[in-house]
């Protein structure tokens, strides 16, 4: 019989603007309990938009957990209450690429460190696609982003050859390669994503999930 890991207390240690720290007390087997420290996260999605020519839209961001510039797709936070996951994506392909997209799919729901994170992404297939103005830049690392089309062929090499690092980029193209040369399906926007994490948003108030 399975064991039920339940958690017996919680406190939280810090809430910052876009993410926090709590700290569980878990029941463990053998009835013993421990501490583990978990990063809330209001979850993100990502958006693999990709051309007749079958490049994708990629962004080049500064990361300063990194301290350098990644290759990343076109992706953000679920950061408005009440936003579905579909509508984020839309606003952060036009936000970050200028770009709309008729044809919508899910291509993968991925955890990004579950070890110690609860961020879940949902990655977009997009195609269809037209050009429309780009919102105006939230951040300073938006104002220095830059766009480029990346082959989908060239992506995935450089996947491999550890040139896009950037997980929730490397999860999206291998995603879209399967697709779109092995004929793999993709799922509807309609499916529900049930590792949305909830702990912030349940905690904050206001539209504007992220704390001012």
């Amino acid at each position: 019989m399975a064991h039920d890991f339940k958690v017996l207390g919680s406190q939280l240690l810090v809430d910052a603007p876009i993410l926090a720290l709590r700290r569980d007390e878990v029941l463990m087997p053998g009835g013993v309990s421990a501490s583990r420290e978990v990063v809330e996260h209001l979850g993100a999605v990502a958006v693999v938009a990709i051309d007749p020519d079958e490049r994708i839209a990629m962004v080049y961001q500064y990361r300063h957990s990194v301290g350098r510039r990644l290759w990343e797709l076109p992706a953000g936070l679920l950061d408005v209450r009440g936003e579905d996951e579909l509508t984020g994506a839309q606003r952060e392909l036009q936000e970050e690429a200028g770009l709309s997209a008729q044809t919508w799919s899910v291509l993968t729901d991925l955890v990004t460190s579950p070890g110690f994170c609860e961020e879940a992404v949902r990655v977009f297939l997009a195609s269809d696609l037209s050009e429309v103005p780009r919102m105006d830049a939230t951040g300073d690392e938006e104002a220095d982003m830059e766009v480029a089309w990346v082959a989908l062929d060239d992506a995935v090499d450089k996947v491999l050859r550890g040139e896009i690092v950037n997980s929730i980029a490397c999860s999206g193209i291998l995603a879209a390669y399967a697709v779109l040369r092995g004929g793999k399906p993709t799922r509807s926007v309609e499916e529900p994503f049930e590792l949305r994490p909830t702990s912030m948003s349940s905690r904050r108030s206001g539209a504007d999930l992220k704390k001012q």
